[in-house]
């Protein structure tokens, strides 16, 4: 899309609060797939999502802020979705590294986060599938979740595959709302 803000929706919840879901920054950017099959798109994506709570105990609130997609697939064969996203590790190159004194004789390049990986199977015939591919736990009456370039695909669709991303935000009590 672009920069700035790309939707939001509100949701008066059972506790007469106002709960507010954005997107923002919202990047889909296609790219061709790695494994040069005719039957697999792969994308990278970026963006936003924020929420704000308003109204009687706002300072209270806990819920989880998800970000996710809707694929729509016109015909598919046994059709995998799959979704990763990974954060830089700290590699030292060239460095002179004493090992400790507990005898490790390798350097360890771990994640600066973790990963996660998702991955859902789908049957023939044409339909849309929802993954929701970061959830967080958030508290109190805002806050926000970021995403840099994280890495999806779709195999064994024939015909065009449209992507929907949405935000949501669900309350510990149950209500939620989705742009």
């Amino acid at each position: 899309s672009h920069a700035g803000l790309d939707n939001e929706l509100s949701l008066v919840d059972g506790q007469d609060r106002t709960l507010t879901v954005q997107q923002w920054d919202t990047f889909l950017n296609g790219v061709f797939p790695l494994d040069r099959n005719r039957l697999t798109r792969e994308w990278f994506h970026s963006g936003r999502a924020k929420y704000t709570v308003a109204g009687p105990g706002a300072e209270d609130f806990e819920g989880t802020l998800e970000l996710g997609y809707q694929i729509g697939f016109p015909w598919s064969l046994g059709v995998g979705i799959n979704f990763s996203y990974t954060t830089p590790n700290i590699l030292i190159d060239d460095g002179d590294i004493t090992g400790p004194p507990f005898g490790l004789e390798s350097v360890i390049t771990p994640n600066l986060f973790p990963g996660v990986s998702i991955s859902a199977d789908l049957g023939n015939g044409p339909g849309i599938q929802e993954v929701a591919t970061f959830s967080v736990d958030v508290k109190g009456p805002a806050g926000g979740v970021a995403v840099s370039n994280a890495h999806g695909t779709v195999t064994g669709a024939a015909g065009g595959v449209l992507l929907r991303p949405f935000a949501r935000l669900i309350a510990s009590t149950g209500d939620s709302v989705t742009t």
